[in-house]
């Protein structure tokens, strides 16, 4: 059993998208291999207009990656010296972001509004930092209380949708368009490598902001554009997207059941996602529960320095949609091996 795909809605070989790829390369005769910031025909667009309405942001720019975008944003809307306050937890590409634009950057304990609002008394209005849906714990971000805070304080949000969009919200439009506050976040970025199941990253801004980027981040300046036909498969799979509410409420109900399950069994688990992960310690007990649940034939993605702080390592499942409950008894069952072979 393979946990390590981000593929939560088991759609990387679906039928529709796969025609479309193949379509698109027999079709296209000539790829335009350079930035985007040549690419002036509407129709180089299509998908960024498509990606804007889905999640009702007003422009959408594509890059390369999630890494990408969230430095390349983080890069062209900040001052020097800018205050950050970003989740301890955060995707380290908005670390790198705040990194590169030499903001005065603040970590707030996860989740924590408490201490975000303490930080943002102390150092004044800045932007905020976090994921919806955070990669390694499966947690989810406060985003109201979160929103609310901004609007006391006049900060800016940056929002990481990578493990939300396509799982969460209206036909798949996101945590933040679940929770009504599209028009309340400033900006949205994704990494179209997880529910998208392909590559690619994007920005979702305001339109003023939006047209300014590709010609000052320097990410967009130094990389070129996505080719024609990774643009079709984009396409293609965002119409899956939509229309796959059934994918999403299976993801829902399997990823209760596995997390459920191992809670019963004694597991800290802090997971409110389809992302649930295992608390493993150091890198010693790491490897060995590591390779006691491959001898069981089931594999997670093991998280350890830098991704998590020094000796509090993860193994992290991916639930998917087409996880069965059969697959999830074996897990448990594994799971529960494992907790006893440890502690004798």
């Amino acid at each position: 059993m393979l946990l390590q795909s981000n593929d939560y809605l088991a759609i990387s070989n679906h039928d529709h998208i796969r025609e479309a790829y193949i379509e698109s390369l027999s079709n296209n005769k000539k790829d335009i291999v350079m930035s985007a910031i040549f690419l002036h025909k509407e129709d180089d667009h299509s998908f960024e207009h498509q990606l804007a309405s889905y999640t009702g942001f007003e422009h959408c720019i594509l890059s390369q990656s999630g890494w990408a975008a969230n430095v390349g944003l983080i890069q062209t809307i900040l001052p020097v010296n800018t205050p950050v306050y970003i989740d301890f937890f955060a995707h380290m590409s908005l670390w790198e972001g705040a990194r590169v634009a030499e903001a005065q950057i603040h970590s707030f304990l996860h989740n924590n509004i408490r201490h975000l609002e303490k930080l943002i008394k102390r150092n004044g209005p800045g932007l905020i930092l976090v994921d919806s849906v955070y990669s390694t714990l499966g947690t989810v971000a406060p985003l109201t209380e979160i929103v609310a805070l901004a609007k006391d304080y006049g900060c800016a949000i940056l929002v990481d949708e990578s493990h939300s969009l396509g799982t969460h919200g209206p036909k798949g439009a996101g945590l933040v368009a679940e929770l009504g506050l599209t028009d309340d976040v400033d900006f949205i970025t994704v990494s179209l490598a997880k529910a998208f199941a392909y590559r690619a990253g994007a920005i979702l801004c305001s339109h003023k902001i939006g047209q300014a980027l590709p010609f000052v981040a320097r990410p967009a300046i130094f990389s070129s554009a996505l080719l024609p036909h990774e643009i079709a498969v984009l396409e293609a799979t965002l119409n899956v997207i939509k229309n796959s509410d059934d994918r999403r409420s299976r993801l829902v109900e399997q990823a209760d059941k596995l997390r459920h399950g191992l809670i019963q069994l004694g597991f800290n688990i802090q997971s409110q996602s389809q992302i649930i992960a295992l608390e493993t310690g150091n890198e010693e007990n790491t490897e060995i529960m590591r390779d006691h649940l491959e001898n069981m034939n089931i594999f997670g993605s093991v998280f350890c320095a830098p991704a998590t702080p020094k000796n509090k390592n993860l193994i992290r499942f991916s639930v998917n949609s087409e996880l069965t409950d059969q697959e999830i008894e074996a897990i448990l069952q594994a799971c529960y091996l494992m907790k006893i072979e440890l502690a004798s």
